[in-house]
């Protein structure tokens, strides 16, 4: 499994956190090299990008400059620490990438797929995930989640209906790209979340 890069996405809440410290244990334990990372913030701008695209006033920050945002920190995320790691042969675990922002700024805030699409391709040179693990629950489940937790930031913010169409972006994508992009319930409790990961990364390896 070295030098594979493997995403974790879904809407706020899903478990992402803890599933990807889990996967990085678990390789561990296997003698398999693998770091973490995220977007935004996985570099020391993209940490001043996510104090801004977290942390801002809701209404400070325009839907085409949030996506701007996402992109900046994409293409220094991908040259800085993501392309350098796959080439020394680490399995990278990466807390969202590119079809976050398509389910985000393109299902959730409505700004043009192609458009989205073009940026991406821009950031990441065409770097993709070889897996994509699609943490899937009902927002109204995993916002329970949150509010017990802590404060919520800008984009946890926004209403149910954006979160729900949030959702649904990601499950279109993977109907619509099966081979890289797999469901799983995170409605379960969070060992079988677990087992579920590690049984679609060995039928992967």
């Amino acid at each position: 499994m070295s030098g594979k890069f493997l995403v974790f996405e879904g809407v706020e809440g899903c478990g992402k956190t803890s599933q990807i410290q889990r996967t990085q244990e678990w390789l561990e334990s296997l003698n398999i090299s693998a770091i973490v990372t995220r977007e935004p913030g996985g570099t020391e701008l993209g940490l001043h990008l996510r104090q801004l695209l977290l942390e801002a006033e809701s209404t400070s920050i325009t839907n085409k400059t949030e996506l701007l945002l996402y992109a900046a920190d994409r293409s220094q995320h991908v040259d800085q620490i993501i392309k350098p790691a796959l080439a020394e042969g680490k399995v990278v675990l990466c807390d969202r990438y590119t079809d976050s922002t398509i389910a985000y700024q393109g299902w959730g805030r409505g700004i043009s797929l192609e458009m989205i699409e073009q940026l991406n391709l821009l950031a990441t040179g065409g770097l993709q995930s070889n897996l994509t693990i699609l943490l899937d629950i009902d927002p109204e489940i995993s916002f329970n989640r949150i509010v017990a937790k802590r404060q919520l930031d800008r984009m946890e913010q926004a209403d149910l209906a954006f979160h729900h169409r949030v959702r649904q972006g990601f499950l279109s994508l993977a109907e619509k790209f099966p081979e890289r992009i797999v469901a799983i319930d995170a409605n379960q409790n969070i060992d079988k979340v677990t087992a579920d990961i590690q049984q679609l990364l060995i039928s992967r390896r």
